[in-house]
């Protein structure tokens, strides 16, 4: 009889015990860089469990950054272009570029760019200049075209130069501009196998970058041949001379 009694309060304490214990909390994936539990004592780690994970507040290590992109020593002549912001020396490269040195040095003997202005100022894209006064005056520019020699093994990098152009690939003159970033989409193309495409890169800025960059930076409003990029300011191409 007791035994019975028993049995009975236990059946009837259970019930109870189960209504007012809370639900068990929902699942939730654990953080990525949760501490594994350590194994028992005795317990053998599971091998299986891979590479530790990382502990709070460490970093995953940084990728490496793909290499820069260089250009080969240039070889030729020097130009110093004097401008009314400073002085800009260039390395031209007559052996990659022959034809394109070549223009632009015929341009240079004839005093061509003396007194005429950059007027293009592209932030953080190029600077240009070439057949253009402070006055919005254009000079004339020889006829014969330019062969486009942008497959030649120079990329439109940083500082370099290159020669601007029209739609067609043998259309330059006395235009060029100075790249202010690494602009390599102006560069000749890989499925292009002859020279079509891209602007041939002539030469490399290598004293007064900063003179470059300070251009690159004046107010620009409308007034030139490009809406938005005419310096308000006039910075005028004093000359431009060959360095021996």
């Amino acid at each position: 009889m007791r035994l019975a009694i028993a049995a009975l309060l236990v059946a009837i304490a259970v019930p109870a015990y189960a209504q007012d214990a809370p639900p068990p909390a929902a699942a939730q994936d654990a953080p990525a860089n949760a501490a594994q539990p350590a194994p028992a004592q005795g317990q053998q780690p599971d091998q299986n469990q891979g590479a530790p994970l990382l502990g709070a507040g460490q970093a995953l290590p940084a990728a490496p950054e793909p290499p820069k992109p260089v250009n080969p020593p240039m070889t030729g002549p020097r130009i110093l272009i004097s401008t009314s912001m400073g002085d800009i020396t260039v390395q031209l490269d007559a052996v990659r570029a022959p034809a394109s040195v070549a223009n632009v040095l015929r341009y240079v003997r004839e005093k061509h760019y003396d007194g005429t202005c950059f007027y293009r100022v592209a932030k953080g894209f190029v600077i240009q200049m070439g057949s253009w006064t402070a006055q919005m005056k254009g000079r004339g520019v020889h006829k014969g075209p330019v062969p486009l020699e942008a497959n030649n093994g120079l990329s439109n990098l940083r500082g370099t130069l290159a020669l601007g152009r029209e739609d067609a690939p043998d259309s330059a003159k006395a235009e060029f501009f100075i790249n202010l970033a690494d602009n390599t989409g102006l560069d000749h193309k890989a499925d292009d196998p002859g020279n079509t495409t891209g602007y041939a890169v002539f030469g490399q800025v290598t004293d007064g970058m900063d003179v470059v960059d300070a251009i690159g930076n004046v107010p620009t409003g409308d007034g030139g041949p490009m809406p938005g990029q005419w310096p308000l300011t006039p910075i005028v191409v004093k000359k431009v001379t060959i360095l021996k």
